[in-house]
């Protein structure tokens, strides 16, 4: 243990019945948190090595060509394009960070697992499933902060800081990340408990009941501080399923979305009674026009097929009505099937998406705008259909 028993990065905790954890913090693009991990590994040679990934990205680093396998069809069909969006996202912001200092994004976790695997030390996956973290971080977010959420997801896109290694070791420092935490936690407290605070609890409980008596786990530099002090003091935590639910979205809004749908419809019955079937006729060929009009420009500026956008324009009016499924969902899915995307394009996606010049170029961003671009104008298309209604009274 003698050339790394000095390092600040390594981290040993021995609970009083002898079992010795060795927690060591890493930045996931840095070259020396790889050797680190490797030269830790050689010298402790624990009986298990933790490690924080998931199956999913586990097999991510073991296949970097997955990505021509996606299906985006079942994809969209499961309605979890919203997180293969905010993934891409993270996941091609790590990747532009990994290509500034040569190392490739959790290049010290895959290392960690091929470390023990060719020393015959059995591995364990220590993380949360990435989706689950991704749906819960929505779900724990309130709905009037998740433009900001968002906003500031896609801000991380246009963020051009070089990063070097002298850089990574300052991040690395408790003290900054402490800071750093601390700054995002005011922000979004919601996703700060979920991305970080949950993943703590989670990471210990598994790195806590990892079998052995000298456990050597491999773990951001961020979630060191969380761990290292839940294993110490031998904290309670929530049990991993309770930390995997999925919480149900609010009946309250649902129920309010049915109420505007059931207001809308017998607003234009009550105008029919009142004024006519030809002025009723004429809010709903307006609420037609104005919403699936709207959609449909958003489907052009998307530069979806055009029978994609002849979908926009039919399917607006209606999703319009519902507060279960957004326009987007069917323009994103005729799109897929008539302009699928090319195994060449899933290779350069997570580098297209720096640049908004490529977003049109790429069949697989340009799925992606046809689920977000058409929903914007139809929203201003069926406040402008409301405040005919309105002034039909």
């Amino acid at each position: 243990m003698s050339e790394i028993s000095e390092n600040t990065d390594i981290h040993r905790i021995t609970r009083a019945d002898g079992k010795e954890f060795i927690l060591v913090g890493t930045a996931h693009i840095s070259q020396e948190s790889k050797d680190l991990v490797a030269k830790a590994i050689s010298e402790v040679h624990p009986d298990t090595v933790c490690v924080e990934l998931d199956e999913g990205r586990l097999k991510s680093l073991e296949d970097p060509d997955r990505w021509k396998k996606t299906d985006l069809r079942k994809i969209i069909r499961e309605h979890q394009l919203g997180t293969l969006i905010a993934n891409l996202v993270l996941g091609s912001y790590q990747k532009r960070m990994g290509l500034q200092t040569g190392v490739r994004p959790g290049a010290e976790l895959y290392g960690a697992i091929l470390n023990a695997r060719e020393a015959n030390i059995p591995t364990l996956l220590a993380d949360r499933d990435i989706k689950v973290t991704l749906r819960r971080t929505w779900s724990c977010t309130p709905w009037y902060r998740k433009f900001s959420l968002i906003a500031s997801l896609f801000a991380s896109l246009f963020d051009k800081t070089e990063v070097s290694e002298e850089e990574l070791r300052k991040i690395k420092s408790q003290d900054s990340l402490s800071t750093m935490m601390q700054e995002f936690g005011k922000t979004f407290p919601e996703v700060k408990t979920v991305l970080i605070d949950e993943r703590d609890q989670y990471l210990a409980s598994r790195i806590r009941n990892a079998p052995g008596n000298r456990v050597l786990a491999v773990v951001g530099a961020g979630h060191i501080t969380g761990i290292r002090k839940i294993i110490e003091e031998d904290s309670s935590l929530p049990s991993e399923e309770s930390l995997c639910e999925i919480k149900p979205p609010s009946s309250l809004f649902k129920i309010i979305g049915w109420t505007i749908t059931a207001a809308i419809i017998l607003s234009v019955v009550f105008v029919g009674f009142q004024s006519g079937l030809e002025k009723a006729g004429e809010l709903t060929l307006n609420w037609f026009l104005f919403t699936g009009g709207g959609a449909m420009l958003g489907a052009i500026v998307a530069g979806a097929h055009p029978l994609a956008m002849l979908t926009a324009l039919v399917m607006a009016p209606f999703t319009g009505l519902t507060p279960l499924i957004g326009v987007g969902f069917f323009v994103a899915l005729v799109q897929v099937y008539m302009r699928p995307p090319r195994v060449s394009e899933f290779e350069t996606v997570s580098v297209d998406i720096w640049k908004v010049s490529r977003w049109w170029r790429n069949r697989v961003t340009r799925v992606i705008l046809c689920f977000l671009l058409p929903g914007f104008p139809a929203i201003i298309g069926k406040i402008i259909a409301l405040v005919g209604i309105y002034k039909a009274f």
